[in-house]
């Protein structure tokens, strides 16, 4: 019982000394894509927990609290490992969160929010959209359903408009009620991403 307890001490401190990454990957479409990836952050001696979910490219895994990496090191390991790294968060041992998001770029703090439509079909059309519309100045968040196919946008309208946002989704390969995305951006859309498009 002694020894069962002492074990169990032992692993909670081992985790109250290791920070947690969390990072959306965009590309992963399968099995073997997990594992390049899992193998190419496998060269952070100490990486432990690693988790990875290919549908929606989330990917999550343990390291020691006392040599950290920065946001920095782990976007650019992912890219080394041939994938778009999204958003990352890191929850440090002492509590601090470190993320990839910047809310510095709003201006106005009294934001609009719109329901807009795009097309699409999984999780990785998801995070492609949520990106994409992530990248046009004045936006605050992005949410976009794979049932409904509805993007829930937050944006500052004095920095930009729904169109605007319409047209960040088309230029990935995802058609809105406005804006047709080209034939280019569309067949370069991972095979299980291509919708059947209401053209």
């Amino acid at each position: 019982m002694i020894g069962l307890f002492a074990f169990a001490q032992a692993d909670a401190q081992s985790k109250k000394g290791r920070d947690t990454y969390e990072v959306q990957v965009d590309g992963l479409g399968c099995p073997f894509c997990a594992y390049g990836l899992e193998k190419k952050f496998k060269e952070f001696k100490g990486i432990k927990d690693i988790a990875i979910d290919i549908e929606t490219g989330d990917f999550s895994f343990s390291y020691p609290a006392d040599k950290p990496l920065s946001l920095e090191q782990v976007l650019t390991q992912v890219e080394k490992a041939g994938y778009t790294p999204n958003e990352a968060k890191i929850s440090r041992a002492d509590g601090e969160i470190v993320t990839t998001k910047t809310a510095g770029k709003l201006l106005n703090t009294d934001l609009a929010t719109s329901k807009l439509y795009v097309n699409g079909m999984c999780g990785m059309c998801k995070a492609r959209i949520e990106k994409a519309a992530g990248t046009v100045d004045g936006v605050a968040s992005a949410l976009w359903d794979v049932d409904t196919k509805m993007l829930t946008v937050s944006f500052d309208a004095t920095q930009t408009d729904e169109k605007a946002i319409e047209k960040a989704a088309a230029a990935v390969g995802h058609d809105t009620k406005g804006v047709t995305a080209s034939d280019k951006a569309y067949d370069n859309l991972h095979p299980c991403c291509k919708y059947e498009r209401e053209i």
